[in-house]
Formats: structure tokens, sequence, C-alpha cells
């Protein structure tokens, strides 16, 4: 079945590797990817066992109520309360724009595949991420977590990107992420998937799955 459709996702596939948003919050605020990771492990005991950054990315507590759990977390694990009230301006001050990628995204918008994001954000970054890139000039569609209220991998998010594109066909789309979960989920219906490593290896898979 020809493809119709390019899904992308936004973070560490239309911007460089998300390693450089986490690296940055590191550097900001002291605070360790494991420290991070534990505090959000610990946290859910404050949310009914439901992990927080989850939460957060399906719009079901707001990015205020996230840095409340953090702070509480991860101030006995450091002895101090760190400062995290520019916690989404640190994580994008590390991440730019995939020049490579988001060319190739508008070429294929240009040979008149439909083209949407499907990505797992927070309702409060939106303003920071749309100016990042010329979202609107190449996609008609998101679907962002955040707003819909449920996530990648989860099935459900896949199937309501392929309804609002008019009920597509999963094997006429073609999705791309850099969480390789992410794909498998997506093939497990019938997407067709690249797992982005590098921008080489993606591209020369998306366009052979395009030639297809």
């Amino acid at each position: 079945m020809p493809i119709r459709a390019v899904i992308s996702d936004f973070g560490g596939v239309l911007t460089s590797p998300l390693l450089g948003a986490f690296a940055r919050f590191q550097e900001d605020t002291g605070v360790t990817l494991e420290q991070l990771g534990a505090a959000i492990a610990s946290g859910a005991g404050r949310l009914g066992g439901r992990n927080p950054l989850f939460e957060l990315e399906c719009g079901r507590i707001s990015e205020g109520r996230f840095l409340e759990i953090l702070g509480d977390e991860l101030e006995p694990i450091r002895g101090e309360r760190p400062a995290l009230h520019r916690f989404g301006e640190t994580y994008f001050d590390g991440l730019d724009p995939n020049d490579e990628m988001i060319a190739e995204m508008r070429s294929l918008a240009g040979r008149g595949y439909r083209m949407a994001i499907l990505t797992n954000n927070v309702r409060e970054w939106e303003p920071i991420w749309r100016a990042m890139l010329p979202v609107d000039e190449i996609f008609e569609l998101v679907v962002d977590s955040s707003v819909v209220g449920m996530r990648k991998p989860d099935a459900e998010i896949y199937e309501l990107t392929l309804e609002r594109l008019g009920g597509i066909d999963p094997g006429a789309c073609l999705f791309i992420d850099d969480t390789e979960v992410n794909c498998e989920a997506a093939a497990a219906l019938g997407i067709q998937a690249v797992h982005l490593r590098d921008n080489a290896q993606a591209i020369a898979e998306i366009r052979s799955a395009l030639d297809e």
C-alpha cells in the first residue's frame, strides 16, 4: 500500500537529541538525571501511583504541580530544594531545530503527502516549541498528548491521529520517532515506522519506504 501520510514526532526528530535538553537542565539546576528519575519515581506516591511525568504529558496535572512534586522529592535527595521555576525554558535551551529533518518534512509536504506531528508534550510549553520551527507551514495536523489526554506509546493516541487524518488506513502512514518503543507501538497497529538514530539513517529509511 503506498504511503499517503507522514507522522513525525517533535522532540528528538525535528529537534536535536533530547539528551542535550537534559544535559542543559543538569547544568543549570545541578540535578542529575539519576536524581530526576528517582524524584519522578517516588513522586508517583503523591498521585496514587501514577507517574508524574506521564500525568503532566497527558495534561492531568499542571507544570506547576509537577514542579512542586519534583521539588518536594528532590529536597531530601539533595539536601536543598533546587530552583525549578525555569524548567521548561531550561529544557528548550538545550534543544536546536533539526534543520536537515525539517527540510525533509518540508519536501514531503511539497510532494503532496499529508503531514502530521504526534508529540508527547506539556501544555504550558506549546508556545516555546511551536516557535522553534514552521509547524503550520509544513504540518496540517498536530496531536499533542497534553491536549488530547493520552500519550505514546498507548495505542489510543495513534488511533486518534489516524482518525483525525480522515480515517486513513494505518498501512498508508509512515511514522518517525526517536524512541524505539513508540515505533514498536505504531508498527503493532500496522503503521510503518522509522526509528531515528541519526539523520542519514532515518532519511534513507523514509525515502526507501516512500519509494516502495
